[in-house]
């Protein structure tokens, strides 16, 4: 009996050793025999395949708020013919000059300028453009009014860097959306001194640029900071409506 004990157990080796790997862990990893070991095993094989069958947080989906906006509006009709026509009275394409545009149900844009020429007493110049982005919701970017919230502060930031900009000041527009900031300044272009108000605003998922300047030439007067701010506000206000409007 003590020299088949070696034999028996050179015998087990090769037998397990003939097993697949996967399954000497289970039935091979002791040569005692003893069946308590083995079953263990299989009890940790049963956690190991329930754990895996769990999914981890970071397997979730991650769920976000839909986006409020699935439109945008016609941007040369965002703001009423009155309204432009009131601010750029000369305007060379009354019905505005649309951008261009990949993705009109994402991005759009609309623009209308003209020089209003009052003979010996000058000239008057104005520029009124108009842009809407709009933004979807995103399991990994975030919801849609998160994401145009994110690129308002961008978009401002752009403002205030303009290039040459003088006398920039920025505050917050109250009444226009969910949310809005002002930006006015000066820039001296052309030899002559304009004056700007840029408002950039969101309404839902939606961003709203939209910027109004003017100048006075030959002679004429500068418009006043009030004046062109004061344009640019009657303007977004309509542009932002219009944004709930299209979706209706």
């Amino acid at each position: 009996m003590q020299r088949s004990a070696p034999r028996t157990r050179l015998t087990r080796i090769l037998a397990c050793a003939a097993v697949p790997v996967m399954l000497v862990v289970a039935g091979c990893s002791s040569d005692s025999g003893d069946s308590g070991g083995s079953g263990k095993t299989q009890g940790q094989d049963k956690t190991s395949a329930s754990a895996s069958a769990t999914p981890s947080p970071s397997q979730s989906t991650k769920t976000v708020e839909p986006a409020r906006f699935a439109k945008l509006p016609e941007v040369c009709k965002s703001i009423s013919a009155k309204t432009t026509a009131s601010l750029v009275p000369k305007a060379k394409t009354k019905s505005g000059t649309p951008a261009v545009s990949s993705d009109l149900t994402s991005r759009g844009g609309c623009s209308w300028n003209g020089l209003d020429d009052k003979g010996v007493k000058g000239s008057q110049y104005r520029w009124l453009d108009v842009s809407f982005y709009r933004y979807e919701s995103d399991a990994s970017l975030g919801s849609g009014q998160e994401r145009a919230q994110e690129n308002l502060a961008k978009e401002l930031a752009k403002v205030q860097g303009t290039p040459g900009a003088k006398k920039v000041q920025t505050y917050t527009a109250t009444g226009i959306g969910d949310e809005a900031k002002t930006v006015t300044y000066q820039l001296r272009k052309t030899d002559e001194d304009f004056v700007y108000t840029s408002i950039v605003a969101r309404t839902g998922n939606v961003l709203v640029l939209l910027s109004y300047n003017g100048a006075g030439y030959a002679g004429a007067e500068t418009p006043s900071q009030k004046t062109i701010t004061d344009g640019a506000a009657k303007a977004v206000k309509e542009a932002v409506a219009a944004v709930a409007a299209a979706n209706k």
